[in-house]
């Protein structure tokens, strides 16, 4: 843990995305030096699925010892920003650093991409920063120790992190690219312009969404990124300016070693986070690892192969209740020994489930090899590690797939 050092007390954090997650975290942690938070974000009223509001953010901030300004702001609209900046300036003076945290994800190709997601994700991602950033510019060329940190990651231009989410890819590089063309810009100028990323996935709300129940023991906590954050913006602005940084790196740099504390389970693997070259390795030592273990004890019929196995075990579960539940329809297309398209209806009467497209528009559509198929449905493979691993690819609403994991979790002890 980085001990507080009352560098950043009585500075002023303009923080987007800050009523939850990392950027409250980053909020938090510079709130025990005494610092002014203006937690930029959209949610004033209670979401019915994701914790916190700007007001229940700045009831935090205020009782570890900070200042909280909580401002609705929706970081594509530039009125927006400007009256919250005008605002934080009126209460707190000024503006010291600016971290641009807000963004959105869509892991989804090309055709899977709506136009409106995909303005959605430029809108916030790269649009947002830049425009959060160049408003509060004004005011950070007055500051002492002026710092701009964008929670973005490097500019790894290899293919593999373009092919299968282009778009989102696109948007959040473009968060990255802001890094490095503002940081020569105003280099003479003293502001320090920075991203900060995670080397691991961290549990978030959005994590749990797109991960599922399980996925938070393959975490770490959002306080590695608050420690790794706080202690880049304490560092001297001109001299410490246009890094890429990964958390524990930031970290190590301090004289810690041992990040188990920020660890949801320290016995567990984690998961590394996207754009990062440690991902393949990551998967490699997965794929070896399944390859090694016995997948399952129950030997399919001869006369059908595993897929279809699974299938006969899912028609034994179906029922109007599971119908209920879910309200989704899956399509499955499976590649490799067994290939063919099999679909699953949890949308209509008492459900079904057979070879073939399904009689009505999926909901969700997995593509994945017939092994793989087996070994998720059985339990050795996880589904988030076979998404992040891109052995399996997943198109349509990613909340109605993530609903599948628990027929799973049912299924792999009769399998």
């Amino acid at each position: 843990m980085i001990i507080n050092t009352g560098k950043l007390a009585g500075r002023t954090l303009f923080i987007t995305g800050a009523s939850r997650g990392i950027g409250k975290a980053i909020a938090l942690k510079a709130a025990q030096d005494g610092a002014n938070i203006v937690v930029a974000a959209k949610t004033a009223e209670p979401h019915p699925k994701l914790p916190g509001t700007i007001f229940t953010a700045a009831k935090e901030i205020e009782s570890a010892g900070g200042q909280a300004l909580p401002c609705l702001v929706d970081v594509r609209d530039e009125t927006s920003v400007a009256a919250a900046i005008e605002n934080a300036v009126k209460q707190f003076g000024g503006i010291d650093v600016v971290v641009n945290n807000a963004s959105a994800i869509s892991l989804t190709g090309t055709l899977e991409t709506p136009m409106k997601r995909y303005d959605l994700m430029h809108q916030i991602n790269t649009r947002g920063t830049y425009l959060v950033s160049k408003l509060c510019i004004p005011y950070l060329l007055k500051s002492p120790n002026p710092h701009i940190l964008n929670i973005s990651p490097p500019l790894n231009m290899r293919p593999r992190w373009f092919k299968d989410h282009v778009a989102y890819t696109m948007a959040k590089y473009g968060m990255s690219m802001c890094v490095l063309g503002m940081t020569e810009e105003f280099r003479g100028d003293g502001i320090a312009c920075n991203a900060l990323w995670p080397r691991t996935a961290i549990i978030t709300a959005a994590m749990e969404m797109l991960g599922g129940d399980e996925v938070d023991k393959q975490c770490r906590k959002p306080e590695i990124m608050a420690d790794a954050a706080y202690v880049m913006l304490c560092k001297d602005s001109k001299s410490y300016t246009g890094n890429f940084a990964i958390d524990d790196d930031v970290l190590k740099s301090e004289g810690i070693n041992n990040f188990d504390e920020y660890a949801i389970d320290p016995s567990s693997s984690l998961i590394p986070d996207f754009f990062l070259d440690d991902f393949d390795e990551f998967a490699a030592k997965q794929a070896i690892k399944l390859d090694a273990g016995k997948l399952s004890q129950s030997k399919p019929a001869a006369d059908e192969g595993q897929v279809a196995q699974v299938f006969t075990k899912i028609e034994a579960f179906l029922s109007e209740e599971l119908v209920e539940k879910t309200r989704a329809v899956y399509a499955f297309d499976v590649t490799g020994g067994e290939a063919g398209k099999w679909y699953l209806d949890l949308k209509n009467g008492s459900g079904a489930c057979g070879r073939g497209d399904p009689p009505v528009a999926a909901d969700a559509t997995f593509t994945m090899d017939s092994n793989n198929f087996f070994k998720m449905f059985s339990g050795s493979l996880k589904p988030t590690t076979a998404f992040m691993t891109g052995k399996m690819k997943l198109s349509g609403d990613m909340g109605k797939a993530m609903k599948l994991e628990k027929l799973m979790g049912k299924l792999k002890s009769k399998l």
